[in-house]
């Protein structure tokens, strides 16, 4: 809660991003709990696309997902060229958006793996595994 925002609020916003991308064919799609690690942010929503035109649209989808659900629109979106690796920064939560082969090289869900994670489908926390 970095932004004087509610918590339940910001679970929202990132299940709805979480919820977006993998409506539009985000692949293993993660939210993960950061804040009792990180300074920066809350959440890490982690998903992946097949394609470059699939990551765009991923992309645009949490935009409006997120947007939809009463949420912030991103303060800056880095990556959206290449399509590799776009990182969406929300504030008090961030969504990675990977090529297939990008999330397998840095493997994010690994590296952060002992943080609780999120299930975006209930919005209700599960264990860190």
């Amino acid at each position: 809660m970095r932004h004087g925002r509610d918590r339940s609020d910001l679970i929202s916003w990132a299940t709805a991003g979480a919820r977006a991308a993998h409506e539009h064919f985000g692949r293993d799609t993660l939210l993960i709990d950061v804040a009792e690690v990180l300074s920066v942010c809350d959440f890490f929503v982690i998903t992946s696309g097949a394609n470059p035109r699939q990551i765009k649209a991923i992309c645009e989808e949490v935009t409006e997902g997120v947007h939809a659900a009463g949420g912030p629109k991103p303060l800056s979106v880095e990556g959206l060229e290449s399509r590799a690796w776009v990182l969406m920064d929300f504030g008090d939560f961030v969504v990675h958006v990977f090529s297939e082969q990008d999330r397998e090289y840095y493997q994010l869900e690994r590296l952060w793996g002992d943080c609780p994670r999120l299930s975006w489908e209930l919005g209700l926390v599960a264990e860190a595994g």
